[in-house]
Order: C-alpha cells, then sequence, then structure tokens
C-alpha cells in the first residue's frame, strides 16, 4: 500500500481580484466565518477585513501613515490575548505560512495580497468595546507590511488614519467647541450618555464666563508616545494655565474619576493647576479629597463661579 503526499496548492489569486469566500476556503483552506483563517491544508492564513463596520466598532483595519497596515485581532469578549488566530499571525513566518489579506468578510471578497508581519514593531495594543457595545477592553494590532509588488500602501482613509497623518505630536490645541471626546476613536458608535451631554454644557458656560474676562481658552489634543489613540482634556485657560476636567454629576466616582484624568493630562500639559468642574459644591469630605490630591473644584453659584482657589475665579 503506497501513501499520498498532499502537495500544497499554488497561489494564483491576484491582488485587486475577488472571490467568494466559501470556494477560496475550498481551494486553500482555513475557517469560513471569523476574521482569521490559518489553513491546515495550504501554508496561508488568510485574513478578512471590513473597514466600514469595523470602524463603528472602534476597530481601525488599513492603511496608516506609518506605511503599514494595521489590522485588530480577534477576540469579541474580554481582553484579547495572543492565541489562536491571533498567534498564527505574529507566528507566520516561523510556521512558515503566508499571511493573506481580504477586504470584505462574507460572499465575495477582494484579495488585497501577501502581507507579512512588521519585524521591528509587529503588533501594540488599544482600548476597543466588546462585541454588542459592550465594556472596553485591551485589544491587539498587528503591523503589516505588504510583500507583494501589486500591493503598495495609501493614504489613509480612516477616521482615526487622518488624524494619525495630521496631528502634530504630542499635543495640539483645539476649540472647545470640537466635541470630541477620549470614546470618538475608542467607541465612536456608542451615543454620548446624559452625563457627558451635561458635562459639555458645563464647559461651554465656563469657557463663556473665562472669556468674558478676556482668557483664551482650548482643550489639547494629547498623543501618548507609542499610543495611537488621542486623549481630550476639557478646558485650558492659558492665561490662568489652568486644566479643568468637567463632571456632570457630584459624586464620589466622578471626582475619583476626574483626579485620575488631570493625573494623566498633567503629565503632558507640565505645570498647571488641575481643577475639576461640577455642577455644585460638593460636600465637605469629597472637596477635602480633591485638595488632598492637588486638585481644585470650581462650581457654577449665581451668574458667576466659586472655587477652591478663589484667585482663580475672581
Amino acid at each position: 500500500m503506497t501513501s499520498t503526499v498532499a502537495v500544497p496548492t499554488v497561489w494564483e489569486l491576484k491582488p485587486g481580484e475577488q472571490v467568494e469566500r466559501k470556494q477560496l476556503h475550498a481551494t486553500y483552506g482555513g475557517r469560513t466565518q471569523g476574521g482569521i483563517g490559518p489553513s491546515a491544508k495550504t501554508p496561508n492564513v488568510m485574513i478578512f477585513t471590513d473597514p466600514i463596520a469595523g470602524e463603528k466598532h472602534g476597530y481601525y483595519d488599513d492603511w496608516m501613515p506609518d506605511g503599514t497596515f494595521h489590522y485588530s485581532g480577534e477576540g469579541q469578549y474580554g481582553d484579547q490575548r495572543m492565541l489562536s488566530g491571533n498567534a498564527s499571525i505574529l507566528n507566520h513566518k516561523a510556521e512558515g505560512r503566508a499571511l493573506r489579506v481580504f477586504r470584505g468578510a462574507r460572499g465575495f471578497v477582494t484579495y488585497l495580497g501577501e502581507f507579512a508581519i512588521d519585524d521591528e514593531r509587529p503588533w501594540y495594543e488599544a482600548d476597543a468595546p466588546e462585541t454588542g457595545d459592550g465594556p472596553l477592553r485591551k485589544v491587539i494590532v498587528f503591523r503589516l507590511r505588504p510583500v507583494d509588488i501589486g500591493t503598495e500602501a495609501h493614504e489613509p482613509r480612516t477616521k482615526l488614519g487622518h488624524l494619525l497623518e495630521t496631528a502634530p505630536r504630542p499635543i495640539q490645541n483645539i476649540p472647545v467647541e470640537q466635541q470630541l471626546t477620549e470614546k470618538t476613536f475608542v467607541d465612536p458608535n456608542r451615543e454620548p450618555y446624559e452625563a457627558e451631554r451635561r458635562e459639555s454644557k458645563l464647559v461651554l458656560g465656563f469657557s463663556d464666563y473665562l472669556r468674558s474676562k478676556g482668557h483664551q481658552v482650548t482643550r489639547q489634543q494629547i498623543f501618548p508616545k507609542g499610543e495611537t489613540r488621542p486623549l481630550y482634556t476639557d478646558l485650558y485657560d492659558e492665561q490662568l494655565n489652568l486644566l479643568v476636567e468637567a463632571k456632570g454629576s457630584v459624586t464620589r466616582e466622578n471626582v475619583r474619576m476626574a483626579i485620575g484624568q488631570l493625573a494623566d493630562y498633567s503629565r503632558f500639559v507640565k505645570g498647571v493647576t488641575r481643577a475639576i468642574l461640577l455642577p455644585s459644591k460638593p460636600r465637605a469630605d469629597l472637596l477635602d479629597l480633591a485638595l488632598s490630591q492637588g486638585c481644585e473644584i470650581i462650581w457654577p453659584e449665581g451668574k458667576t463661579y466659586a472655587c477652591t482657589d478663589s484667585e482663580i475665579v475672581r
């Protein structure tokens, strides 16, 4: 009895060609569902991306200004780990497999070409919501470089790609009225909570008050080193060197959160007075909490504002 050794199927698709996904897997193997399909039949790992659907949920699978194709890993719930399909991307060179990237996930898909994981910076971590607009969790994002001559990097097409291409690093002043938040790029499909609407109203009211006194008021867009999603401060008064974080209700949780956010932002906006803007004066223990962490508290009082440091709003 003689055994037959299967000869791997030669890859015949060219960049730009379309193929029905069902037929693709019948020919080359790999999983018929999901975003990553390592094949046991041929030395390939098939990768599928749906940029329009993905961007709504905080996945920006496309070319980025660094000249690589960014691709979000698999895992719909909880922090993603370097297992299964994710590991097959990371280890494809050692395993002798080619990465084959397709645009589309169902029906007919378009072959973008063969890619290889970037040797110097193969992947990074970012935040994105769980499937079904669940809580934020860690996702893995791979950096892929084209191998095929017919596959070349092009201008970014996602909202995040455009921002990374044009934003100076690490800090840029933007108008207070520009309603961007950190959730804009992390969880873009989510509607603003009522508390966030109250925060926005507070910020606009306080900025009008400061401008009436001749102050220049902006916000900051911050890109920490190594991060691909921006941070946004609520308000910055250049004349007072005042950095403000607003919260829509006077609770311990909100005061704690604001203290942490101001600590984060002030790593980049140096030497500022940090202040929490609240809709009313908080109870004594919350005032003590903020002051113990070097944060002032500001709140509306009639047509003006009160503050734990009277010099700020005089």
